[in-house]
């Protein structure tokens, strides 16, 4: 028996071995909900036996950098969102990076500016400074959380060369009328969708009404492959841009080398750089947790979106303290989060309010940077903001979200509500 197919042997009858106490281990129920005791989490793990042991099948076979899982991944991600490339990489702010990387030169030009929503991620915005362009902040609709197609379209210059459309939240933004704005201003679209998996308007994924769409996979997204993301495009040169990039700038990602390796005889064509670079590749174990997470992301995204809807409804009667989030009839939201906006007339503050869920354990974050715009870091950037950028204070000052997941039960939810109930009707 030669040596590999003595290796896939014992792996097979070690798999065979592991996957019974793997399938086991995750049987366990989690400890009992107790309500005032137990933690009402941001997140909860996505995967189970089918990830783990995939994962550990790569560890056994030693083929653990990219490869055949990642590949595999890459083509059911094309497949669920209908797209022609899908390309992995070790994170979402990697896929945003690479996404502007592939509009360097031909799209976007050192001095050229790209508008960004003001709330968003800092990873929506540093990619833009890092190809040598100026972020232009735009204002937000604080109904959607998105991107205000009026105050876009204010912002356009003679520089604007392209637009980032952040998801945020997984609500997709207003794309008939951005659409229509960059199809008359000839602007690219870049699809932010890293808390959008899932989400679609009038029935098409997000991520491909764009140039170049992006994804993340980090542990507390609706899916996970640990870390990860993806990049994906139908434009060719696009894609081969965004793999070259991806690895090194090597050839070797190339469709056909043959005229590059003809022009340089002189060097050996395994270490044959053509683009600019990084090393930003994914393992054969994101790939391996990939390839069954794709098939459990509707599931997921329907329990988030019952799960929002009860908390709605239930607490719809505070509609004079809080804002809640409506969506839009063409929208299909993801639900990354359950967002509050606390009212400016409500007889107490988001911090307050964020400060009683913490003590009585149930985990909040910010609308994630909040108004980019009062980010130290602003002031070390090249940057333009283009009008007064209400909507995005008011989501900085009065926003906040708890964690909805495929995980959040009948009885989660029974104490959600009673806490905000029981804080309200004590400040009232």
């Amino acid at each position: 028996m030669r040596g590999g197919e003595e290796t896939r042997v014992t792996s097979e009858k070690a798999i065979d071995a592991i996957r019974p106490l793997v399938e086991e281990h995750f049987e366990r129920k989690d400890d009992d909900f107790v309500p005032g005791e137990s933690t009402i989490q941001l997140s909860r793990p996505t995967f189970g036996p089918d990830e783990v042991t995939e994962a550990v099948e790569s560890l056994l076979s030693t083929f653990v950098t990219m490869g055949e899982k990642v590949d595999q991944f890459e083509e059911k991600w094309s497949d669920y969102v209908d797209t022609r490339y899908s390309h992995m990489v070790n994170s979402g702010s990697s896929a945003n990076l690479l996404a502007l990387k592939a509009l360097q030169g031909d799209v976007i030009e050192p001095g050229d500016e790209v508008i960004v929503p003001a709330v968003a991620w800092s990873t929506s915005l540093f990619p833009i400074v890092d190809i040598g362009a100026a972020p232009v902040l735009v204002d937000i609709d604080p109904e959607t959380y998105t991107i205000d197609p009026e105050a876009f379209e204010n912002a356009i210059s003679d520089r604007t060369e392209a637009v980032v459309l952040v998801h945020l939240l997984g609500n997709p933004c207003d794309l008939d009328s951005i659409v229509d704005i960059c199809d008359a201003h000839d602007i690219t679209i870049v699809e932010d969708c890293c808390e959008a998996h899932g989400a679609r308007y009038d029935g098409q994924d997000v991520g491909t009404f764009g140039d170049v769409g992006t994804y993340s996979f980090f542990f507390s997204h609706h899916i996970s492959t640990i870390e990860g993301g993806m990049v994906i495009t139908d434009d060719e040169t696009i894609s081969e841009r965004v793999r070259m990039a991806r690895a090194h700038g090597w050839i070797r990602e190339l469709d056909d080398t043959e005229d590059v390796t003809e022009a340089h005889p002189d060097i050996d064509p395994r270490f044959l750089f053509a683009s600019h670079g990084y090393n930003l590749r994914p393992t054969e174990i994101q790939g391996a947790f990939g390839i069954h997470q794709v098939d459990k992301l509707d599931q997921f995204v329907k329990q988030r979106r019952q799960n929002a809807a009860e908390i709605t409804s239930r607490l719809s009667e505070y509609d004079d303290v809080f804002r809640f989030f409506e969506e839009d009839e063409r929208a299909y939201c993801s639900w990354f989060a359950y967002p509050f906006q606390v009212r400016e007339s409500a007889p107490f503050s988001r911090d307050d309010f964020q400060r009683y869920l913490e003590e009585n354990n149930i985990e909040t974050r910010p609308i994630l940077a909040g108004n980019l715009a009062r980010q130290p870091i602003l002031e070390e950037i090249d940057h333009r903001v283009s009008g007064a950028l209400s909507g995005a204070q008011q989501i900085h000052d009065t926003g906040l979200f708890i964690g909805n997941h495929h995980r959040l039960d009948d009885e989660m939810i029974d104490y959600i509500v009673s806490i905000v109930e029981e804080y309200v009707e004590s400040q009232t």
